[in-house]
């Protein structure tokens, strides 16, 4: 049960917060919108990568669990990819670009001085750009923020990455903004 009183304590995670106080809800799933899904030269599921990997490290199961579902959505790969975000993608391939943004969005995870010019460095040599680099930072910074309203308000999430199957699809096909509107 949340730490406050929800208006259906049936809904998981972000949801239920959501559906508390819409008018929060509206700008953050609107940001997640634009961040996860609005035109980018990384694509969705590697922007779900990022979002996911930053919300394991700050322990937040559910955005974690959800964000990894969605970016199994987005590239038509199975659940066991959820698993293989946690233990920092050995099993699936990616570019090192992605690689060395996901190392830039844990030195922002860890802390908002941590990124140093060597990061970036190695981020352009992989030929991340500009817009990636903001994006990837903007990425983790909004998680660390999301991934501690979930967690600090005490919601419940389900277990198992079955679980959120469905709602990664959902993510992934109809976006944050008509997840909100069946909330």
């Amino acid at each position: 049960m949340a730490h406050i009183k929800l208006h259906n304590e049936e809904l998981p995670g972000i949801v239920g917060l959501f559906d508390y106080r819409t008018e929060t809800a509206q700008p953050m799933s609107a940001l997640a919108e634009v961040l996860l899904r609005g035109p980018s030269s990384l694509s969705s599921g590697e922007r779900e990568i990022i979002a996911a990997s930053v919300s394991y490290w700050n322990q937040c199961h559910f955005c974690h669990t959800s964000h990894a579902a969605a970016a199994v959505a987005h590239l038509n790969s199975g659940l066991p990819l959820i698993d293989d975000i946690k233990a920092g993608l050995p099993n699936t391939p990616v570019s090192d670009k992605l690689r060395a943004l996901l190392h830039i969005a844990h030195q922002v995870q860890g802390n908002g001085k941590n990124v140093t010019e060597a990061d970036i460095t190695a981020a352009r040599n992989e030929g991340a750009t500009d817009l990636e680099i903001h994006d990837t930072v903007l990425i983790a910074a909004a998680f660390c923020m999301y991934n501690r309203y979930v967690d600090d308000l005490g919601t419940w999430a389900p277990g198992p990455n079955e679980a959120y199957a469905e709602m990664g699809e959902r993510l992934a096909h109809q976006g944050y903004i008509k997840v909100l509107e069946g909330a």
